[in-house]
């Protein structure tokens, strides 16, 4: 069986693509998932007091790594900022590892989709994968806040359909949840059964969508019935004229981690 890469090197660019990259950023070239039997490149994203302290930090797993920090890497060279944008919540005091695996191609689709039912769907496979091989890692590699509380997940599209999913079926894991124009119409649907039944599940969601698209308030209203407090631990946001792209996400990805990582 293949190993998991265990060497963290500084994130480094070709020539052809020089990163646009703020902040200690080490990517883990070909970690290898059992569960899936793949391997993709994990980017890790330190604060700025990491190498001056002694202190632990939380942690929060985003989906789709390669478009979060690098425009050289980033789908149509748009990326979301993640690395400028904890970089200027530093200032405010709010710090964290930020985990980015990168998505899977052509099978991004299935490994976001946590239902089997829905064109193979490989999505519990993948939180296996995020929960039993690559969080271990990670705790053991840095300096982390291991505890559900202080873990959370975050992603947008299908990687929203996927942290949503995550929060209420690896909630073991993952204390809070940030869903970014989340494609909630996979299935028909499939997700509102999914969390129907499912108990509250103590923690921080952030939901929101743009609306120029599809509208997330169905959800909303399924999460406040469910007795998540507007005022408390759930914050949904609607951009006005906003589309479903990775400039919008971008925009409101500040407001997101202040909601989910403030006290």
């Amino acid at each position: 069986m293949q190993q998991a890469v265990t060497q963290w090197e500084i994130y480094t660019h070709t020539v052809q693509h020089p990163p646009t990259i703020s902040g200690r950023v080490r990517i883990l070239r070909g970690a290898y998932s059992p569960q899936l039997d793949v391997q993709r490149d994990v980017i890790v994203y330190l604060p700025p007091s990491y190498h001056d302290a002694d202190q632990r930090y939380p942690v929060v797993y985003m989906q789709d790594g390669q478009n979060l920090f690098d425009a050289g890497t980033a789908f149509g060279g748009q990326e979301w900022h993640v690395d400028e944008t904890m970089e200027n919540l530093a200032t405010e005091g709010i710090e964290a590892i930020i985990v980015a695996p990168y998505h899977g191609g052509e099978k991004r689709i299935q490994e976001y989709n946590p239902f089997p039912h829905v064109w193979r769907g490989k999505g519990q496979l993948y939180l296996d994968w995020l929960r039993d091989t690559l969080k271990p890692m990670i705790d053991r590699d840095f300096r982390t806040l291991p505890e559900r509380e202080h873990t959370g997940i975050l992603g947008s599209s299908m990687g929203g359909l996927i942290s949503m999913y995550a929060f209420f079926h690896r909630s073991e894991t993952f204390g809070f949840a940030g869903v970014m124009s989340p494609a909630f119409w996979i299935g028909s649907g499939a997700i509102y059964a999914s969390l129907q039944d499912a108990p509250y599940v103590d923690g921080k969601i952030y939901l929101d969508n743009g609306s120029r698209e599809t509208s997330a308030r169905r959800m909303n209203a399924l999460l406040i019935k469910k007795g998540y407090n507007p005022c408390g631990n759930l914050l949904y946001v609607v951009e006005q004229d906003a589309e479903h792209t990775e400039s919008a996400w971008a925009r409101r990805m500040p407001d997101a981690l202040r909601f989910l990582l403030g006290k």
